[in-house]
């Protein structure tokens, strides 16, 4: 299987940001903008943004039109997500793959923005990216989110190369390829018996990250994703930095109950790699190209595939 690669984001383009998910503090939209631009890009919105409704930014309506109208808008060349929380389920029925596929643009985000990423990995077979929101992220700068990784994931037409970090911990040792996908697993697991079910291929490999899941139902999703079917398809694992996800009284411990639940799995399982939800600044991880999982002395994960044309 191979996935539609979207246009490189070259310099000084303009970047649309769209809220799928939950509404946000205005000031922290205000500093992210201000870290957009300090990358030399462009930010722009729709006012619709700024809506409300209970719990997620506006109607699915509202918040389905602003992605499409980014999609159709030949001046935007990129899509970031505003901020994670709930709501991105709401909009997949009212998002249509052609669009997207024809737009061709890297849609960025994580947490509950998995669900965008699952569309758009799965429905439209095109690479999407696992990386900063606009607010917690951008807007936290150096801190929050690994600017080189971005940069190099959505603007250069080559592969990333091999990543590593000081939190890397090898649960499982070898050594596995295949096409990298996952995100936040709550929302991967969420997904199945809906037509928007994560469905990866046979060989891939899983990125599993999580926070402030305790280890019980952190164990609970790795026994679902067996029970599925979807580990056994899997030939690598690389499991996220899940803060928060120890229990309060110091055990167990969620890579406790990860090295114990991975104990039979026949590839490599690396634990602690800093994408997504992290205590430190967070990686940019294509999702839909080929990589390579190295569990050994030096724990990395290398990224052979170009994710952008």
């Amino acid at each position: 299987m191979s996935w539609l690669k979207p246009r490189a984001l070259e310099p000084g383009a303009s970047v649309a940001l769209v809220a799928p998910a939950s509404p946000f503090d205005r000031h922290d939209f205000e500093r992210g903008l201000q870290e957009i631009r300090r990358l030399g890009f462009q930010p722009k919105w729709d006012e619709s943004v700024f809506e409300r409704r209970t719990l997620v930014a506006g109607s699915p309506e509202v918040r389905a039109a602003a992605i499409r109208s980014a999609w159709a808008d030949p001046s935007i060349g990129a899509v970031i997500g505003v901020r994670g929380g709930y709501g991105s389920v709401q909009v997949l029925p009212l998002l249509n793959p052609a669009e997207a596929r024809h737009g061709c643009k890297p849609f960025v985000g994580y947490s509950d923005l998995t669900s965008v990423l699952n569309f758009l990995t799965g429905c439209c077979a095109m690479v999407a990216f696992h990386g900063p929101t606009l607010v917690g992220r951008f807007s936290g700068g150096d801190a929050e989110y690994d600017r080189a990784s971005f940069l190099a994931a959505v603007g250069r037409r080559e592969p990333l190369g091999e990543i590593s970090s000081q939190t890397l911990d090898v649960l499982r040792s070898g050594e596995a390829s295949g096409p990298l996908l996952g995100g936040t697993v709550t929302q991967l697991l969420a997904s199945l018996g809906t037509p928007f079910a994560f469905n990866p291929p046979q060989g891939y490999v899983l990125f599993f990250e999580e926070v402030g899941e305790r280890p019980y139902r952190l164990d609970r999703m790795i026994t679902q994703l067996r029970q599925s079917g979807l580990l056994a398809r899997a030939s690598a694992v690389v499991v996220g930095e899940l803060p928060r996800c120890d229990e309060p009284s110091g055990g167990p411990t969620a890579r406790g109950v990860l090295a114990e639940a991975f104990s039979d799995f026949p590839g490599p399982v690396l634990f602690g790699f800093p994408s997504g939800h992290t205590s430190s600044p967070a990686v940019t991880l294509p999702f839909g190209v080929t990589c390579r999982v190295l569990a050994g002395s030096r724990p990395r994960l290398a990224i052979d595939e170009a994710a952008v044309e």
